[in-house]
């Protein structure tokens, strides 16, 4: 025999070995298969019996539940306090409405057997078992009056509670429930003076509707529980037991366990495979499991339109502890692009800006979108951050192709340093007031995040609180500049203007009318000026009465409303009122902008627009929108460029539109203005902008009849405005 060859009786004692072995595991599966099912079994017997025992508790709370409704709508009733006052009591009366009211009824009422009144003594006023009089308290002995007296100190709840009687007194386990009658609305005067219960016989019939409605065989009743027996005790009031329902056990694991032996053998066969096939299935399912975390994670941190992080992301990506610097990139001109072209052309610059930013440095940058034209950076290296950002808006400020069309934007980016104390919703915050600083100084602007920003906006809050305050406050003054012919010299129109002073001086109101934009605080402050204008200008028939709207005003889709009700409310024209707005109005939003505009047309309210000369209104937009009046901007009049104000002033004229020249400060001006064909004239040489009372005065002065027509000197309208 040479060694390390197997003989056949090695290799038998092997496959002996081996089914030894898989006899012993066959035999282990065996008996635990048999333990798994005898606990099933008893798991079973346990689960039924606990099932059968709530199911035996809810019926004889269900009972107690209903008899105790049925007597307290009985007992607490006015019909029946009435009907058992003493005088009705003591006559017998009280006796022959209880009969016909509750004792014929207990003949064969399913809700209660029998009906008991006792007084506050205890002393029987009436008793009825199944419709025939009986004596209760020597049916039921001391505990009813007991009980009796209870419930007549609760007063308004029931008080429930199971009696145990011998078989003479025509029952064996009954429930009663006892309540004071009294009137429906509790009355001090009209206190409880007698108790009314009502008998529910737990007979076989009844024993027998449980036991078909629960589920539970063979219910009976027993004053003591019995072995191998199902229970459930029925208290009286005092929580003593005095019967007990018993019914006995389905034993359901037993049968089981009997039926499923046989196949036991086998399912340890069959186990086996099933092991197999589960670790091969779970094998393949871990690896599905995982693949799906996978991409549902990227989901949850990825941007679904340009692939990149989304904020969820950027926050995972400044996670604390990480150095770096947030930039926040804000898109300038992006919304035109989507109002011009649409969304899927927006759609496709936003992809290809994130395809930009991807392609800029993927090994010092981590892009990201944060939803609508809002993108951001985390720059990883040590690169100065302000050059990163002058970097993105070069990169951006490129043309884009979008199909055929080239497309420019822009860019604005705040940026602030991730310190590994910040939280990253904190570096954000700072990021994204950097941005604001940016976009608010202009375009492609690269602004850092520092402490003086935060202080800034304290201000700022500060300042929207005082404005708040002094609307609510009627703080907000109303000062009047006048406007003149530029022929006659006459006063033609006054515009209000508001004018904000504070402890620390005036606030301009290119500064406090954005800040009314921004808290929401507009519609309140215009509502202000122009009651106060309308009841200022309204003992001057013969002037015009203008007033400046923002353009947030005129999105509002109440405003039209609030005009016409301000102007019933004061009793003034509308034809005396001009709504003055400048281009912003109609660049933004403009078919909002055009149907506040007609329904105020349509009521004859007029429309100048401001500001004509500084921006990009053209004539089609002038026609379309149907201006009254325009005023030139006094840039053009300080200019001394003639020509283009005449110009200005011959569009005008082409279009039927009377010209008003704003900003004159000189004589000089005043020709200019004259002479290039304006209208009116307005300004600190004419006048200065005057409170209600120096207006009357001046107004008073120039309209009188016989006083020269001419605007006032200079000297006379700084003594005017020192008053006001």
């Amino acid at each position: 025999m040479r060694i390390g060859k197997k003989t056949p009786g090695r290799q038998a004692r092997s496959v002996i070995w081996a089914l030894i072995i898989v006899l012993a595991i066959a035999f282990l599966i065996g008996a635990l298969a048999t333990r798994v099912v005898s606990t099933m079994g008893e798991a079973a017997d346990e689960i039924d019996s606990d099932r059968s025992v709530d199911a035996v508790e809810a019926a004889v709370l269900s009972v107690t539940a209903r008899l105790a409704e049925a007597n307290r709508d009985n007992a607490i009733w006015d019909t029946s306090y009435t009907a058992l006052s003493p005088e009705a009591v003591s006559s017998g009366a009280a006796a022959d409405w209880i009969d016909r009211t509750w004792g014929t009824a207990s003949a064969d009422y399913p809700l209660y057997d029998g009906v008991i009144v006792l007084d506050g003594e205890g002393r029987q006023v009436a008793a009825f078992f199944k419709g025939k009089p009986f004596a209760a308290e020597q049916a039921l002995g001391s505990d009813l009056l007991t009980q009796s007296r209870e419930a007549m100190r609760t007063s308004k709840s029931a008080v429930a509670s199971f009696y145990l009687k011998d078989a003479q007194a025509g029952w064996q386990v009954a429930l009663i429930s006892t309540l004071a009658i009294q009137p429906e609305r509790p009355d001090r005067d009209r206190p409880p003076r007698y108790t009314l219960s009502f008998i529910k016989l737990f007979d076989e019939a009844f024993l027998h509707e449980i036991a078909q409605s629960f589920q539970v065989k063979d219910l009976s009743l027993a004053v003591q529980p019995r072995p191998g027996f199902l229970s459930v005790a029925l208290d009286d009031w005092q929580g003593r037991p005095v019967a007990y329902l018993l019914w006995p056990p389905l034993q359901l694991g037993a049968a089981l366990y009997h039926r499923v032996e046989p196949v036991l053998a086998g399912i340890s066969v069959l186990f086996v495979l099933f092991v197999i096939v589960v670790v091969a299935a779970a094998g393949l399912e871990v690896r599905r499991l995982r693949q799906l975390a996978q991409a549902a994670d990227h989901d949850a941190t990825h941007d679904e339109l340009t692939g990149l992080l989304n904020r969820n992301g950027l926050i995972r990506a400044l996670a604390p502890g990480q150095q770096g610097v947030l930039h926040l990139i804000d898109l300038d001109g992006f919304k035109a692009v989507n109002d011009s072209w649409g969304h899927a052309v927006g759609d496709a610059l936003l992809r290809e800006v994130g395809a930009r930013l991807t392609a800029f440095d993927p090994g010092r940058i981590s892009p990201a979108r944060l939803g609508g034209d809002e993108f951001a950076l985390v720059q990883k290296d040590g690169a100065d951050p302000a050059l990163i950002g002058t970097e993105i808006v070069a990169l951006l400020a490129r043309p884009f192709r979008i199909g055929a069309r080239m497309i420019e934007i822009g860019a604005s980016i705040g940026f602030a340093t991730a310190d590994s104390a910040l939280a990253p919703l904190e570096i954000i915050r700072r990021a994204d007031m950097a941005l604001y600083r940016a976009k608010d100084a202009g375009r492609a602007q690269v602004v850092a995040y520092d402490d003086e920003l935060d202080a800034d906006r304290q201000r700022l809050a500060g300042e929207e609180v005082a404005l708040k305050r002094a609307i609510e406050g009627g703080e907000i003054a109303v000062v009047y500049q006048l406007l003149f012919s530029a022929q006659s010299g006459r006063p033609t129109g006054v515009e209000a203007l508001a004018r904000w002073m504070t402890p620390a001086g005036m606030v301009g109101p290119d500064r406090f009318i954005p800040l009314a934009e921004r808290v929401g605080v507009i519609d309140a402050l215009f509502k202000r000026v122009m009651r106060q204008a309308l009841e200022t200008l309204a003992p001057w028939p013969d002037l015009d009465l203008s007033i400046n709207v923002s353009p947030i005003q005129l999105r509002n889709p109440g405003f039209s409303a609030e005009v016409l009700a301000l102007m019933a409310a004061a009793d003034f024209p509308a034809s005396r009122l001009i709504l003055e707005i400048t281009e912003g109005v109609l660049l933004d939003q403009p078919e909002r902008a055009r149907r506040a505009i007609d329904k105020l047309k349509q009521a004859g309210v007029r429309f100048a627009m401001d500001d004509f000369g500084t921006g990009h209104t053209g004539i089609g937009m002038l026609r379309s929108f149907g201006f009254d009046t325009l005023k030139v901007d006094r840039t053009l009049i300080a200019s001394g460029d003639d020509a283009v104000l005449t110009a200005t002033i011959k569009l005008a004229a082409a279009l039927s539109l009377p010209v008003t020249a704003e900003g004159i400060e000189t004589e000089a001006q005043a020709q200019t203005a004259r002479s290039a064909g304006c209208e009116q004239l307005q300004g600190f040489l004419l006048a200065r902008p005057l409170d209600r009372a120096s207006l009357d005065k001046v107004l008073a002065e120039t309209l009188e009849p016989g006083t020269a027509p001419a605007a006032r000197t200079a000297e006379a309208n700084q003594s005017d405005m020192t008053a006001a």
